[in-house]
């Protein structure tokens, strides 16, 4: 029996995972893209059995969200429902790799039981999945980790994420150009979303709902700040001033409950963080 099953294996997040999970000794079994689509069954049906799985196949880009909402919604409602039908059939326990839910939040920090409001389809689409995973855990007594991530950086994002975005501009060596400097996020480092998927392991029963950030917001003027200390630079900021549609003016995790249940607690600051992202480009 093979130990871990990482679906999105190949992705932002599931690469980092299945790295972790190897050195700590797992054997794992990585289904990425190349390995099939998850909205479909076939695809699970060929799997090796598994003790454990991390669901992190996704669409995940908010601007395509809007375009294809169909096409988010069949991977990411369908593709876990899959999951956890595999689940049930192999007595496995999941851990589904969700997203910030909150929209606007009432008060800060944000607490795992706050009002849910997606604000894109993207986040519409991980809210029903998220009620899959409760359902599944509640009718069939399956064993299911909810984590919300909030605004993961590390090596391997995509560029049209803001920290790559910024980053970007900084090798370019000119200026950086920015659409708002005003939002507030959660900003958490790679490693410790990876240190709270695994540590999501050791819950053998009950449906949880775990939220993952630093507790700790920065504006996008102060992110741009920090980023161009840790990298040594000191170009021109420019923005644009020009607020979203939908903006969430502040976010800020309340992660105790995952240090409650789990022990985890994140072990780099922003500046820590962002210093290791900064070497491992420079390798």
């Amino acid at each position: 029996m093979s130990d871990v099953l990482v679906t999105g294996a190949d992705g932002f997040i599931g690469h980092a995972l299945v790295a972790r999970l190897r050195a700590d000794g797992y054997r794992v079994v990585s289904m990425g893209r190349d390995q099939g689509d998850v909205a479909l069954a076939e695809t699970w049906s060929f799997l090796p059995a598994a003790v454990h799985v991390f669901h992190l196949a996704a669409r995940s880009y908010v601007p395509d969200s809007w375009q294809d909402g169909a096409g988010f919604m069949r991977t990411n409602v369908m593709g876990t429902q899959h999951a956890l039908d595999y689940c049930r059939r192999h007595g496995a326990r999941l851990t589904f790799a969700s997203a910030y839910l909150y929209g606007v939040p009432a008060r800060l920090p944000v607490s795992e039981d706050a009002r849910v409001m997606p604000n894109n389809p993207y986040a519409l689409s991980k809210h029903l999945a998220e009620q899959l995973c409760a359902f599944h855990a509640g009718h069939h007594g399956q064993v299911v980790t909810v984590v919300r991530p909030f605004n993961v950086y590390g090596a391997g994002q995509r560029r049209e994420f803001l920290i790559p975005h910024i980053l970007a501009q900084l090798q370019a060596g000119k200026e950086i150009r920015l659409q708002d400097l005003a939002p507030k996020r959660d900003y958490v480092y790679l490693d410790d979303v990876v240190d709270a998927l695994v540590k999501t392991m050791q819950l053998e029963q009950g449906h949880h709902v775990l939220n993952v950030g630093s507790g700790i917001s920065y504006s996008v003027r102060e992110l741009v700040q920090m980023v161009q200390q840790a990298a040594g630079t000191d170009l021109p900021v420019i923005s644009a001033a020009m607020p979203r549609a939908q903006e969430i003016p502040d976010v800020r995790a309340d992660i105790s409950r995952a240090a409650t249940l789990i022990g985890w607690t994140p072990r780099h600051s922003f500046m820590e963080g962002m210093t290791k992202l900064l070497r491992e480009q420079a390798r």
